[in-house]
Order: structure tokens, then sequence, then C-alpha cells
């Protein structure tokens, strides 16, 4: 039997779509499509392409009222706030077709006597966008609207969490009638990614996720010579220091924590506090904190929905457990939270102190 990608939700633990991944056949003839649409596809005026592309941004909002319970299903985002993705998608895609002419135009390195120069930036060919779920619309589209519009061909692979985006993608091209071969999508194992791309069958690899997964893609990539794009994961930190707005302060580092459950390529992970603000800031964001409504995100009332898997939350439970036991402090737990349980998806927002550099919590 084949082998097949599933998508578990972790709303309940479903299978919620499962996928054949594509066959060596079905991966060169993608690839040898977009290779060939690419040639015509380059030399259609800039404002054809920009057309396109905005017709399908039209057709993927069209499509809101079944994408943003997609969501919830699929990674776990509280309906509340599916349409804000959206909505951040759009913006994104307009922003990047709008400057599309002035980024594209030819730059003129000034005069000199007895030549005309100046320089053009030319498509690089087939661009291979490997999008993470965690913002599965607005990181792809970060890729596969510049690519497009610059005269390149894309072929997206989606990650499992969230199998029906790539689905989605590819139905708001085909509506905006994008010529064939120009944006295609395919169901790939991890291993699969890395031979394509040892392959060197695209141009360019634009990929946003793990540190580990960003180095098996370099890795794959050596001596190709091919742009590697990467956008991985960090530590992010912030600080708070004894000027500062403290009620904005709170509100914002809240919100940076554990807006998408924590889930996010920019989220705070680490406050700096300075002593003179200290306990007035502490006490504030656990207030803020336990505000919270953890519980099924395809409820209304749902604030913070489950993580995307079971696995990702016990990866948590575990930085927890380990920095508690070195000697930190839990002032919000996930005891406080009904909706919270011990080898599911649905892990309550954490708030520690007396925390220091030598726990996982603090480095990974």
């Amino acid at each position: 039997m084949a082998e097949r990608i599933t998508c578990i939700s972790p709303v309940d633990g479903s299978a919620y779509a499962s996928r054949p991944v594509a066959s060596k056949k079905q991966i060169s003839a993608t690839f040898a499509a977009a290779r060939a649409a690419q040639e015509k596809w380059k030399r259609l005026p800039l404002a054809e392409r920009a057309a396109y592309c905005s017709a399908a941004v039209d057709a993927m909002v069209a499509m809101k009222d079944e994408i943003v319970p997609e969501l919830a299903w699929q990674m776990g985002r509280p309906i509340r706030y599916g349409a804000g993705e959206l909505r951040g998608f759009e913006e994104r895609a307009r922003y990047m077709i709008g400057i599309a002419e002035q980024a594209l135009a030819d730059l003129d390195p000034g005069p000199k006597e007895g030549f005309v120069r100046y320089v053009r930036r030319d498509p690089l060919g087939v661009v291979f966008t490997i999008a993470p779920w965690n913002y599965p619309y607005l990181t792809a589209v970060n890729s596969v609207i510049p690519a497009l519009v610059a005269g390149n061909t894309v072929v997206l692979k989606h990650a499992a969490s969230t199998l029906l985006v790539a689905e989605r993608f590819q139905q708001a091209f085909d509506r905006a009638k994008l010529p064939p071969g120009v944006f295609q999508h395919l169901v790939l194992s991890h291993a699969q990614v890395g031979e394509i791309i040892a392959a060197g069958l695209a141009n360019m690899v634009c990929f946003t996720g793990s540190v580990a997964g960003g180095k098996a893609m370099e890795q794959a990539s050596a001596g190709r010579f091919i742009n590697v794009g990467l956008e991985l994961g960090g530590k992010d930190p912030a600080y708070v220091r004894p000027d500062a707005n403290l009620a904005h302060a709170v509100e914002n580092l809240v919100a940076g924590a554990f807006f998408n459950s924590g889930q996010s390529c920019c989220a705070i992970e680490r406050i700096y506090v300075h002593a003179d603000v200290y306990d007035e800031f502490v006490d504030g964001f656990v207030e803020a904190t336990r505000g919270y409504v953890l519980g099924n995100p395809l409820l209304d009332e749902t604030t913070i929905g489950p993580m995307v898997t079971a696995r990702a939350a016990d990866m948590v439970r575990g930085q927890v457990a380990e920095a508690v036991a070195q000697g930190a402090r839990a002032l919000v737990s996930e005891s406080d939270f009904p909706q919270a349980a011990a080898g599911t998806p649905y892990f309550g927002p954490t708030v520690l102190v007396d925390v220091d550099h030598s726990m996982r919590v603090m480095t990974e």
C-alpha cells in the first residue's frame, strides 16, 4: 500500500484528512510541467501575471467560510481568529502584487560614456515552497505570490498538519485560470523533499520551519548552487524597561506569548523585566493569562485552542516539568485550566518565574 500523509485533528484526535504521497512518476511529471510552463509564463507581461495572482487572491478570500473551520480542525486555531489569517494573507498578497512593477524594474547603475547599462532581474525558474502549519496561508503566500509575479513557476508542499491548505491554494489558482503547470502542489514525505532538492529539480527552495529541517535542506542542496531561503525557529525574547507603559507591555506580551497557542514564528518565549517594575508586570501578566479560555477551537468562546499535536504539547510539558524540578516556579500552570489534560494537545498557558539559562525552557 502506498504511503499516506494523515492530518490528525487536535480537536478530537480523529483523522481529519489523508492523502497518498506522490509517486516518483508524479514528482518527475510535476517538475517537468513546471519547467516547461515557466518558459511561457516568464514571457507574459508583468501586468498579466499580476492579474492572474489577483484573481487567485479573490478566489481564496471567497472561500473564507470553508477555510476558517478547516483551520480549527487541522491545527487547532479558534474560529474566532481564523479569518484574521486570511485577512493577513490578502493584505500581504495584494501589497506584493502592487509593488511588483517597482520592485522588478531595471536598475540604472549610472552613466558611463559609450555604454548603455542596466541591471535586469530574471526569474530563477521553478520555486519549491515548503510551508509550515502554524500560519499555513501567511507563510506560504510570502514566497508563492512573489515567485509567480516575478515569472517563476511554483510547486508547493504543505505540512502534514495542514494538508488541505495546499489544495485550497490549488483551487484558488485553478479558479483564476492560471496556465497549467504554473502552480502545482504535491503531498510528500520528508525523505522525498530531500530527494527533490538533491536532484536539482528546483531552482530555489523556500522553507519555514525547524532548525533541524533547515539544516537537512541545506545539506540536500549542497553542490547544487541553488538559492535556499530559510526562516527557522528561534527563542524570541522581550525586555520590559522601567519606563515602559506597563498596561501596554502586559497586553502585548501576553498576546505575543500565547496567541496561536504560542505556535508563532515570532512568539515571545522569554521575558526580561527591570527590577523596578518586575512585581507589577508579573502580577499583570498572570492576571491576563488567567483570562484565557482553553477549549474546543470550534466554539466562539474559546480564546486559546489545543496545540497542533499531543506530541508538541507533551514536549512543552516536559520542558516545564524539568524547569520546575530545577527551581522554577509556575505562577500559572495547566491545573488552572479545566480543559487541559496530560497526553492531549490541550495544554494550558503557563507562566514561569525564577528561571535561568541552564533550563531547556529558556533555550529550546
